[in-house]
């Protein structure tokens, strides 16, 4: 017992030792923090080290390879440990995840949060990818801590997520996952709040989530610390930002309020073309460049889904990948892995990979469609040339956006070269377009949505004097797409904002408020609830939506009669008939006559059983099964013996076709040897025929890996090496070949061929 209570006494000592260290090591960083003066003090940090942070954060940093400090950096975390709001804005690859991630991790230990505190930091990001980009350098940098942390996003498992969410003291998720979690998680406690992260701001409010993070904030504490960052200072920001910010210092913000700036290491190259060219000048490119890390933006999924496939289908050369909005999460983050890890890879991508995600070693960005404005730009060449490192990109005009768009980065300084195209270089696979679409309806089907999701997307830009759709080539366009003809485009009404929040709504909650012909919301029958299968019968794409594949499998009713498509189709018409013109068809029957025309029985009972009839060779009918006469059965002698006369003949009959069955099975089994027999002579063949350095490559794979199997020669069986053919057989550097004596005339005729041969 006294040995039990000394160890009790040495570890709770020990316990109260580590404690006052700790507390010792937190009051020195905070007398550090506090006398920080950004003025002075910025130009003697340049390293991690040389931050008031606690040591097991900078040894997650060192781990993770974060020695050097960026500008950004050097100005936001100090301010952000003295406890200020922050509205940070910085060119893209600054580090600006470090410059959030670690005020976090040290906000915490400051606090002393523990696992039963509930959350404490939460970490908005636009995109799934960028969130999951957070949580894993949260994870590099956080291990020597105990916090617990969680990533919300959409896609994955919300009840997996609810049973959880409680217990997390750091979140990182996306605007959506996060206000459902904060309005349906029961145990979700926001009152002991210290910090709010607010990344890509901008990003967030440009795709629709203003409602979903002004709920967020409707539920946090006001006696939170808020770090803002935004790649722009739009006036949507500078709302956000005195909603949510209290007294916040601003950060790198230039003159003009605005950040534009594209990094010093990048190149950046113009191109000025038609628009029936570009599929041509991006696949002569990828050709060109088949050692390179390639990132393709384009302005819709629609695009991405047709290019990637065509692209595939012809397979350039290298391993081509596609990341878009709709894809299942699952794909994203294995399309996010491969890329990331890949040396040489062509993505193609929309804008939702345009902001934040650090793919490692890009080499050339190019930009298929002009983006919408000079922010966009900015953020799609920033994924090249990060942290210093060299990178080129190249952007497509067509000549009606070239001069407008061109003095809208000049206003930026930004000032991209003019590229030459080397016609030499240049290849067209318009015919492989079109062969594609007339042999398969489904590439049909996906140009034909590609083409309508790029005139939409040019139509739904603000910036009218650089997007002018009247100016399109909508014909040879579509020709370039390997379509016969441009297909017809209907644009829907309404502006882009409400564009944007309608794709970011749940399906659930439009389902539930549909519109009427008038305008007016409707209330749902409850009665009528739509299980999954009557949503796939009722959706609309389900195999090829063009108009002749609707019309050929009667799926739709034209309305144009005189078109010759409509040929041998039939309209019902329904006409409304009135009681009083119809005649009366009413006869009186009895009550007998109704009965026996209803029972099928009674009625069969008058007209006798149906008969079915059978025709001679002379062309009588007789009944199927009809009955011998009596008297003539009885001519013929006594029933049994008539009866023992039909078994033997039968069984007679039976022993021949046995007979005939066990030849046809006999001969069947002769034909199946002599098949082995010529198998097995024709491999001996060829055995004999290929020599053993024979490589088979494999090709057709999407990728394009070369993969080199090399097969072995097997050696036939039972197979008795001929006199000459012995080990004892050797040739010497003066090409004397030694032999044994022949035995037979065979074997002379064998030593003959092979002294000719030789």
């Amino acid at each position: 017992m006294p040995n039990k209570n000394k160890n009790k006494n040495k570890k709770s000592s020990n316990r109260k030792i580590n404690r006052q260290k700790e507390d010792e090591e937190l009051n020195k960083l905070q007398d550090r923090i506090n006398n920080y003066n950004p003025k002075t003090d910025e130009s003697t940090i340049s390293q991690f080290d040389d931050l008031p942070i606690t040591s097991n954060t900078i040894k997650g940093l060192k781990e993770s390879s974060f020695i050097s400090l960026t500008d950004v950096q050097k100005k936001t975390i100090p301010i952000s440990l003295k406890g200020y709001d922050v509205l940070g804005t910085a060119k893209t690859g600054s580090g600006k995840t470090l410059a959030f991630l670690i005020p976090v991790i040290e906000s915490l230990v400051r606090n002393k949060i523990t696992e039963f505190d509930g959350l404490a930091a939460l970490i908005v990001s636009p995109t799934r990818e960028l969130a999951i980009q957070i949580f894993e350098v949260l994870t590099k940098i956080g291990k020597y801590n105990s916090f617990s942390a969680g990533l919300v996003t959409g896609g994955k498992d919300l009840k997996f997520e609810k049973e959880r969410v409680s217990k997390m003291n750091i979140l990182v998720g996306t605007p959506g996952r996060l206000s459902q979690h904060l309005n349906e998680s029961i145990g979700m406690e926001t009152s002991n709040l210290q910090l709010l992260v607010l990344d890509e701001a901008d990003r967030c409010l440009d795709m629709g989530f203003k409602k979903q993070i002004d709920n967020i904030i409707s539920h946090l504490p006001p006696t939170r610390q808020t770090l803002l960052f935004s790649a722009t200072q739009s006036d949507s920001v500078k709302e956000l930002a005195r909603l949510s910010l209290t007294n916040p210092q601003r950060i790198g913000i230039s003159t003009d309020e605005e950040i534009s700036n594209t990094p010093e290491s990048l190149d950046q190259y113009y191109i000025k073309i038609p628009l029936e060219e570009k599929l041509d000048i991006l696949w002569s490119f990828i050709k060109s460049h088949l050692k390179s890390k390639i990132l393709v933006f384009f302005s819709s999924s629609k695009q991405v889904q047709y290019a990637y496939e065509t692209f595939r289908t012809l397979q350039p050369g290298i391993s081509l990948l596609k990341l878009y909005g709709r894809h299942k999460q699952t794909s994203r983050m294995e399309t996010t892995y491969k890329f990331s890890n890949a040396q040489h890879a062509c993505l193609f991508a929309t804008d939702i990979v345009a902001r934040g995600l650090d793919f490692p070693a890009i080499d050339w960005v190019i930009q298929l469609d002009c983006p919408e404005d000079v922010a966009t730009y900015v953020h799609r060449v920033g994924r090249s040339a990060r942290f210093g490192r060299n990178g080129k990109s190249l952007l497509m005009l067509l000549p009606s956006e070239e001069d407008g768009f061109l003095k809208r980065l000049k206003l930026h300084k930004i000032e991209p070269k003019l590229m030459n195209i080397k016609q030499k270089l240049k290849k067209s696979i318009k015919p492989q377009l079109q062969s594609l679409c007339f042999k398969d309806p489904i590439m049909k089907y996906l140009g034909q949505r590609a083409f309508i999701a790029y005139f939409k997307s040019v139509y739904i830009q603000k910036d009218k004097d650089v997007f002018k759709i009247d100016e399109l080539p909508a014909e040879s366009y579509a020709a370039s797409l390997g379509l016969p003809g441009a297909p017809k485009i209907k644009v829907k009404g309404g502006d882009s904002e409400s564009n944007k929040e309608k794709k970011n709504t749940s399906r659930q909650v439009l389902a539930l408020s549909k519109l009427d012909e008038n305008g007016e919301e409707t209330i749902p029958n409850i009665d009528k609830i739509k299980t999954k299968y009557d949503r796939m019968f009722d959706r609309k794409n389900q195999t090829i939506l063009s108009d002749h594949y609707l019309k050929m499998t009667g799926n739709k009713a034209t309305t144009n009669q005189d078109s010759d498509d409509d040929f041998m189709t039939i309209r019902r018409k329904d006409h409304e008939l009135n009681e009083d013109e119809l005649p009366d068809l009413s006869i009186p029957v009895s009550k007998r006559q109704a009965k026996k025309a209803l029972s099928k029985k009674i009625s069969l009972s008058s007209k006798g059983n149906p008969t079915k009839l059978k025709f001679d060779d002379d062309g009588n009918p007789h009944a199927i099964y009809e009955l011998e006469n009596e008297e003539d059965f009885k001519k013929l002698g006594d029933a049994n013996e008539q009866k023992k006369k039909f078994v033997e003949q039968e069984r007679e009959m039976m022993k021949i076709s046995d007979l005939n069955d066990k030849e046809v099975a006999r001969l069947k089994r002769k034909e199946k040897k002599r098949k082995r027999k010529e198998i097995e002579q024709r491999m001996r063949e060829e055995d004999e025929y290929y020599s053993d350095d024979e490589v088979i490559a494999t090709l057709g794979t999407p990728d394009l890996e070369k993969d080199m199997v090399f097969e072995e020669k097997e050696e036939p069986v039972n197979k008795k090496p001929k006199w000459f053919e012995s080990e004892n057989n050797k040739k010497d550097k003066y090409d004397i070949i030694e032999v044994n004596e022949p035995e037979t005339l065979e074997d002379l005729e064998s030593l003959t061929a092979k002294l000719i041969g030789n």
